[in-house]
C-alpha cells in the first residue's frame, strides 16, 4: 500500500489564495463591454485560455463556499447552477475561424463574470 504524503508547503499555500476577482473581471470585460474594441484573433485565443483557467479556479472555490451554507439557501442553489453551466461551457470547442472563437470566448467571459458575482455574493472578498 503506498504511503500518502502531505503536499509541499508551497503547493499547500497556493491552495488557499483567494481568486484575483479584479483581474478576472477585467479579462471578461474585454469581451463583454458595450464599447469593447475588436480583439485580434491571436489575443482571442490567449484571453480565451485565460478565461478557461479562471473558470477552472472559480468553480471549486464557489462550490466550496456553497457547502458552508444551508441546503435550502437560494443564493447557494443559484451559484451551483452557475458552476454547472460554466462546466458545460468549458467543453465548448472554439472552432477555427475568428467568429467561432469570439463566440466561445464571450460565453466563457459571461461565466467568469457570473462566477465572480456568485463568489462575492456568497461572502468572498471583492
Amino acid at each position: 500500500m503506498p504511503n500518502r504524503t502531505a503536499p509541499p508547503a508551497d503547493a499547500a499555500d497556493t491552495d488557499h489564495l483567494p481568486p484575483d476577482i479584479e483581474t478576472m473581471r477585467r479579462t471578461a470585460h474585454r469581451f463583454l463591454a458595450p464599447d469593447a474594441r475588436p480583439i485580434p484573433t491571436d489575443q482571442v485565443k490567449t484571453l480565451g485560455s485565460a478565461l478557461r483557467g479562471q473558470i477552472e479556479e472559480l468553480i471549486p472555490t464557489v462550490e466550496a463556499m456553497t457547502r458552508l451554507l444551508p441546503a435550502d439557501d437560494i443564493p447557494s442553489a443559484c451559484a451551483l447552477a452557475c458552476t454547472r453551466e460554466a462546466r458545460t461551457r468549458l467543453g465548448l470547442i472554439p472552432g477555427y475561424n475568428s467568429p467561432g472563437q469570439m463566440t466561445v470566448a464571450m460565453k466563457l467571459a459571461r461565466s467568469v463574470k457570473a462566477l465572480c458575482d456568485h463568489f462575492e455574493n456568497l461572502g468572498g472578498a471583492s
